[in-house]
């Protein structure tokens, strides 16, 4: 264990990052990650929160009005939490995944693991590496 343990608000205040415009995530992002909170995915490694906003604001540029929201109810233990998610745009659903979070030592995440366990029609994983 490397940080202090993650709670389910903090999941909860994750969740909603993603479903907030770009400028409002680099407001909430600043009290909910580390400064060098890093995302490694699928797409491609994200470092800061910055990075994060810009890839949502790219993703909603491209595909519109979309929902991220938890398949599960997440599974919260010491400073990690998996939370398994999926994608809507309209009313249809786009992707599912998993994100494994990773808490620092100031309670805040720190690392983001992001596994597709349904990746979008059409996604070509080569392209992304």
């Amino acid at each position: 264990m490397t940080g202090i343990p993650l709670t389910a608000d903090t999941v909860e205040r994750y969740l909603r990052f993603w479903n907030t415009d770009p400028a409002e995530q680099l407001r909430t992002g600043a009290e909910l990650f580390t400064p060098d909170v890093v995302q490694i995915a699928p797409v491609g490694v994200m470092n800061g929160v910055e990075a994060l906003a810009g890839f949502t604001e790219q993703f909603a540029s491209h595909m519109g009005a979309y929902d991220y929201r938890l398949r599960k109810d997440p599974d919260v233990h010491f400073d990690r939490a998996r939370v398994q998610w999926e994608i809507r745009v309209g009313d249809t659903s786009f992707a599912e995944g998993t994100d494994v979070l990773v808490g620092g030592s100031d309670g805040r995440i720190q690392a983001i693991m992001t596994f597709l366990d349904r990746a979008p029609e059409g996604f070509d994983p080569d392209a992304h590496q």
